[in-house]
């Protein structure tokens, strides 16, 4: 398909996914489900990585701040900005797309080359909404992910700071204190929503109407994460510039 029909197909898929939906009782089980799959099982990845890396935006921010003039305190409030403005919401969803949505990807594209979708439709049953629609609600719960990365970025820049010595943890936290707007952190949790849905709908996309076997399987994961990506990086600056231009 062309990337027009891709799109095109993209839209009618969300739109049939609200379409002849599924018992409550059984969709409970399935949202439950991809909460564990997509949101708890990823916590310790993000919670890795937003501690590291926020300890090297600090140290970086400190070792290229070469004038005395600057006070020491700006390291606290570079590393605060940095992590809640664009790495907490932004890099760390680039990162899911990877393991989410490869996971989301091939889970659907296996069940249709196994023919198990098909035998969903056989039974009178909306395949899109029985796979789909669970793993857009799951998601809606990643923003309490990425609260969980922005405060573990910030207490990985004040490790740093405590154990490598490079400022004292009272300027580290003086910083972070300083010209804070809680309107940043509604822009970051705006943007997360906003990246849930792109990770639950593109990877279900390409995982629902791929076709061939196994070795498709993994092509398809690998297309889905690249526009998955891509489209989070345009969504990000359409967002930043609607909201903070």
């Amino acid at each position: 398909m062309t990337y027009l029909q891709n799109i095109g197909a993209y839209f009618l898929m969300i739109r049939e996914m609200f379409r002849k939906p599924t018992k409550w009782s059984i969709m409970k089980q399935l949202i439950l489900n991809d909460i564990n799959d997509l949101i708890i099982s990823s916590l310790g990845i993000i919670a890795f990585i937003s501690f590291f890396v926020g300890g090297v935006i600090t140290i970086q921010t400190v070792l290229n701040i070469d004038s005395p003039l600057i006070p020491k305190y700006l390291v606290g409030f570079a590393t605060r900005q940095s992590i809640i403005l664009e790495f907490a919401p932004t890099f760390i969803s680039i990162i899911m797309a990877g393991k989410v949505g490869s996971f989301i990807t091939s889970s659907i594209g296996t069940m249709r080359v196994t023919e198990q979708i098909d035998a969903l439709e056989v039974m009178g049953i909306n395949a899109l909404n029985y796979l789909v629609f669970p793993k857009a609600v799951a998601l809606m719960l990643y923003p309490f992910g990425i609260a969980i990365g922005m405060f573990l970025g910030i207490i990985g820049g004040m490790a740093a700071c405590y154990f490598g010595g490079y400022l004292s943890v009272e300027d580290y936290i003086f910083g972070i204190q300083t010209d804070f707007e809680a309107f940043h952190v509604i822009y970051a949790f705006l943007k997360a929503f906003s990246f849930a849905f792109v990770l639950a709908t593109i990877p279900s996309f390409y995982g629902f109407y791929m076709k061939g076997g196994a070795l498709e399987v993994g092509k398809a994961s690998t297309t889905a994460f690249v526009w998955t990506s891509v489209v989070i990086i345009l969504l990000n600056y359409i967002l930043t510039d609607i909201l903070l231009g």
